[in-house]
């Protein structure tokens, strides 16, 4: 009996410590939408094409996480890069609101600059969720969507969607007061250089624990208009789904989300790769399969 208590105990001490931190940090992340996205600055490349790309970038970067894709795809496509609210040095101000109210502004920002149709658009893991949102929201009409890595809303208890939150927001505050020498005993050298890592841990130094709460929280949990696929809609959008080899494990979730609630979506494996690789690993074959999609 004693024994039972003391489990009991332990067990009623560990849930108020979570339930305690938990409530602290959704105090210091305030409420979402602090941060107007329509605001966020938009860089264009090649603005005398027809073609039109979208390309919205992962998490712990900034837009030039696409500087070797954009020239590779400028001289064909109006290649349009979101600097997303968080992640843009030149809105130190600007926190991650959600993915639902950023997919709004870019979709804002396109019907405003009369880009109904956009044919392609790329979101890569944070950026996959906003691409995969604007697809459910059928505001703009794209043609085509790439989901690289990108990620899925959980469906757990909200007890649950907290603690994973709150194990993400811990780890990426571990590597933001690491350092370049955390991250350099993390990171495989074969995949990323000395001046890669430097990069991340400049972001790691710039973004607020506010943003990376709120990234992690709303690429976990946001939400997509029921039904997913307006089934009276006459538009069909052509999704891929890309992954790495390395990340195969880790993105069964998703793959069982987007096969069931996407049946026509093709998933494509990039050998040799990780989570989020190919835009700056192998920046020519990402332009050669942004070009077969945009045909």
């Amino acid at each position: 009996m004693k024994r039972k208590n003391l489990v009991l105990k332990i067990c009623l001490c560990l849930a108020s410590v979570f339930i305690v931190a938990t409530a602290i940090l959704c105090l210091i992340s305030a409420p979402r939408g602090k941060t107007n996205p329509t605001e966020m600055s938009f860089y264009e490349y090649g603005v005398q094409n027809k073609k039109t790309v979208v390309l919205i970038h992962p998490s712990i970067v900034y837009y030039d996480f696409f500087e070797y894709v954009v020239p590779l795809l400028q001289e064909d496509f109006h290649v349009i890069v979101p600097s997303l609210p968080g992640y843009d040095k030149t809105k130190p101000e600007s926190d991650f609101t959600s993915v639902e109210q950023i997919a709004a502004g870019i979709e804002k920002w396109l019907l405003e600059h009369e880009i109904w149709a956009p044919d392609v658009v790329y979101g890569c893991s944070m950026g996959g969720s906003i691409a995969l949102r604007m697809v459910a929201n059928q505001k703009v009409k794209i043609q085509c969507a790439i989901m690289d890595g990108g990620i899925t809303p959980y469906k757990a208890p909200w007890i649950l969607t907290r603690w994973i939150a709150l194990k993400d927001w811990c780890l990426m505050m571990i590597g933001k007061a690491g350092g370049i020498d955390l991250l350099e005993k993390s990171f495989a050298t074969d995949d990323y250089s000395k001046e890669d890592l430097l990069y991340i841990a400049d972001v790691f130094d710039f973004v607020s624990s506010r943003t990376i709460w709120n990234t992690f929280d709303s690429c976990n949990n946001y939400k997509l208009p029921d039904p997913i696929q307006n089934p009276v809609s006459s538009w069909y959008t052509l999704l891929e789904y890309w992954y790495g080899e390395k990340e195969k494990d880790e993105r069964k979730k998703d793959f069982v989300f987007m096969k069931k609630n996407y049946p026509g979506v093709e998933f494509v494996e990039m050998k040799g790769l990780g989570h989020a690789g190919m835009a700056t690993l192998r920046p020519e074959e990402f332009a050669d399969r942004i070009r077969r999609m945009a045909k």
